[in-house]
């Protein structure tokens, strides 16, 4: 599932995203972090369920997140974390996370629904 996702955010974004998204993508899919199952119940669990449910709805628009909810839903230590993985601080890590997770969701789920936990 990965590997799909990896190229679908590849085709979307510019050629010096690649290991920016194939980082992402390890963060994501960490099993630390429940995987993708994981990562909506989390954006879920602190009230963005509109947001989630939209990415992964097909055909609908992406509702966008900020970086401040990443750091709310992921909380602030592992935030820290994937910053450390991708070489770069925390606010921008969260940034780069708002602005990667709508997209990478909905690449997961093309059908509209979050594949089996």
């Amino acid at each position: 599932m990965l590997e799909g996702l990896a190229k679908s955010l590849k085709n979307v974004l510019p050629d010096s995203a690649d290991a920016l998204i194939d980082k992402a993508m390890g963060a994501l899919n960490n099993p630390e972090h429940g995987g993708l199952n994981g990562i909506v119940e989390k954006f879920r669990a602190h009230g963005m369920s509109d947001k989630v449910n939209s990415w992964i709805a097909a055909g609908a628009a992406n509702l966008p997140i900020t970086g401040d909810q990443v750091r709310s839903a992921l909380g602030h230590e592992q935030v820290v974390k994937i910053a450390a993985k991708f070489g770069i601080d925390a606010d921008h890590a969260a940034e780069k996370l708002a602005a990667m997770l709508p997209a990478a969701v909905d690449a997961a789920t093309p059908d509209g629904t979050l594949p089996p936990k």
